[in-house]
């Protein structure tokens, strides 16, 4: 099976310019089957404030064919060697909702320990027409996720003009579901509500919200080592 991978690191901004205007091209990187590259927002911040668009805080979420392959990229692609200095979660597939080009999901879901450590990340191809709606629906979840005491991380990112993403890792599934739920959190119902908002006249073209299994952590983010407790 396929390994995905995220990865979190803080560029100059004529590096982060020019990853932007020239991306990693799967076609080139051996085993490689697909990458988002993208700038972290703040979940919940204000759309006009500094804090909204980090753009030095580069944002990586990738399909490999195999690990093997992640490896040789972090080792010898100039790309790759960056990567390496910053943090990564190396994940396994566990079940999909909606759909996404790019990437190769498989069909099959699987099961996992209600009370172990989830990732859960979703990307969303914009239509930009509704993106005041998705604006106004959306950022009242985006603090539910903040400030639920199950996250460990949650930010979103970016990638202009359509791309948008988010990423949780959350203490057990069972936390996370419970959040989807709108249980044992204030103002429980603001997922719903921007479920049901979504699903009455699409803010995307293409969505999905997949769900993963942490396998291994690396390097550091904002000074913190070993964010996830794997055993």
């Amino acid at each position: 099976m396929s390994v995905f991978s995220y990865h979190l690191i803080k560029l100059p901004l004529n590096s982060v310019l020019g990853l932007h205007l020239n991306p990693p091209k799967p076609q080139r990187i051996p085993g490689l089957i697909r990458l988002e590259l993208m700038s972290m927002m703040t979940l919940g911040s204000p759309v006009f404030s500094p804090s909204r668009i980090l753009f030095r805080k580069v944002v990586v979420f990738a399909q490999w064919e195999n690990e093997k392959a992640l490896d040789f990229f972090l080792e010898k692609n100039s790309f790759g060697k960056k990567l390496s200095k910053g943090w990564h979660v190396r994940l396994e597939y566990l079940r999909q909702w909606g759909e996404i080009d790019g990437f190769d999901i498989p069909k099959a879901e699987f099961d996992y320990d209600s009370n172990k450590p989830v990732v859960a990340v979703t990307i969303a191809r914009m239509r930009l027409s509704q993106l005041p709606r998705f604006i106004r629906w959306g950022r009242p979840t985006e603090k539910l996720v903040r400030d639920h005491p199950g996250t460990l991380i949650a930010h979103a990112s970016i990638r202009f003009p359509r791309t948008v993403s988010t990423f949780s890792i959350w203490k057990s599934q069972k936390e996370m579901i419970d959040m989807v739920h709108g249980r044992i959190v204030p103002q429980p119902k603001r997922h719903a509500v921007a479920m049901k908002e979504r699903n009455r006249k699409d803010f995307h073209y293409q969505f999905t919200t997949l769900r993963f299994k942490p396998l291994a952590e690396y390097g550091s983010w904002n000074d913190k080592t070993n964010i996830i407790s794997l055993k």
